[in-house]
């Protein structure tokens, strides 16, 4: 399944042509009907040209900080403001300025020597939200949480949109779950719900790959070993800046194994939106900026199959959400 980077949007000037070049393909001059939503070509603010990603060129582990073009064959360089999108995003670079200049950026083909790795590095904080999808809370016989459940994942679990995961021997029952990572682009304290989106940068794709032996019984019923073990947080392929985002809480999401699809929803399902979330966890820990916030996932998890299923060296993962791409990962065995 793949899906469009367009979204639908309405009262807009049809110039999208203006920013194919950065997200996406010209569609015909009115736009397209597809499967119960019209994709209109569109203009918004410049920001919309935003996707961040980091990457390293062949053996070279250095880190290149970019603007990924919408089919992924080029990459538009942003060394004048350095080689990491955290401190990119404390300099609170202008973007419109900034969308201004790309065509004149350095640009590069993504040649089989250009790996993408997570568009952030290091971030202060990986909060995750457990039980946010009815579809989730249904498999489970769990009635729906009245307030979000909060645990963490350490930033040693982040790999790129196609980096590996490995079947760490000491868990035998390793489970996906696809999620629609925010990422947060200032500091953020004490923030009321109708101002949580200033504070968002972006979205992207994420993965919270669970050992569930780990997570439900080996320690204790806490849950920090068998989610942040290494490996266990795919995250990319790009931060798509929130501007080309109008509504993060209608994006279609899946997760396929192997080719064969095991988690099909919608953000719409969400119990608790994003800016609830931000809210909340505000008004006691202040979030940073590339603190990622992953924010649950929908139903269609291995544990709660009949029978249970669990991932494998050799298994390949792809988990995508509409308007943010995909990530294919291999699941390979521990050294």
């Amino acid at each position: 399944m793949s899906f469009s980077l367009v979204r639908k949007i309405s009262g807009q000037s049809q110039t999208w042509r203006q920013i194919q070049g950065h997200f996406g393909k010209i569609i015909g001059s009115e736009g397209v009907q597809t499967k119960g939503f019209f994709v209109r070509n569109f203009s918004l603010s410049s920001p919309v040209t935003m996707r961040f990603v980091q990457y390293t060129k062949g053996a070279d582990e250095k880190t290149h900080l970019g603007i990924l073009s919408a089919d992924g064959k080029t990459i538009s360089s942003l060394s004048t403001y350095g080689n990491d999108m955290i401190e990119f995003m404390k300099k609170e670079v202008d973007l419109g300025e900034l969308s201004k200049k790309i065509s004149s950026l350095p640009s590069e083909a993504v040649t089989k020597d250009v790996t993408l790795q997570a568009p952030v590095s290091n971030p202060e904080k990986i909060v995750c939200i457990g039980l946010n999808y009815r579809g989730h809370c249904e498999e489970q016989n769990l009635t729906p949480p009245v307030r979000p459940m909060f645990f963490s994942k350490f930033a040693s679990t982040l790999v790129g949109p196609t980096g590996s995961v490995i079947a760490h021997e000491i868990s035998t029952q390793i489970d996906w779950e696809v999620e629609l990572a925010v990422v947060i682009g200032k500091t953020a304290k004490k923030v009321p719900r109708e101002k949580a989106y200033d504070y968002v940068f972006g979205y992207c794709v994420a993965q919270d790959i669970s050992a569930r032996d780990w997570q439900k019984v080996l320690n204790n019923k806490q849950f920090l070993i068998g989610k942040s073990m290494d490996t266990f947080c795919p995250l990319g392929p790009a931060i798509v800046h929130k501007s080309l985002i109008p509504d993060p809480h209608n994006l279609k999401i899946c997760c396929s194994i192997n080719g064969v699809q095991k988690q099909s929803g919608n953000t719409n399902e969400l119990i608790f939106r994003i800016d609830d979330i931000i809210n909340r966890l505000t008004q006691s820990i202040t979030l940073r900026p590339g603190d990622v916030i992953l924010t649950g996932t929908p139903g269609g998890v291995g544990m709660f199959r009949n029978p249970p299923e669990y991932l494998k060296p050799g298994d390949v993962i792809e988990s995508e959400i509409e308007s943010l791409g995909k990530l294919t990962n291999t699941v390979i065995k521990d050294d």
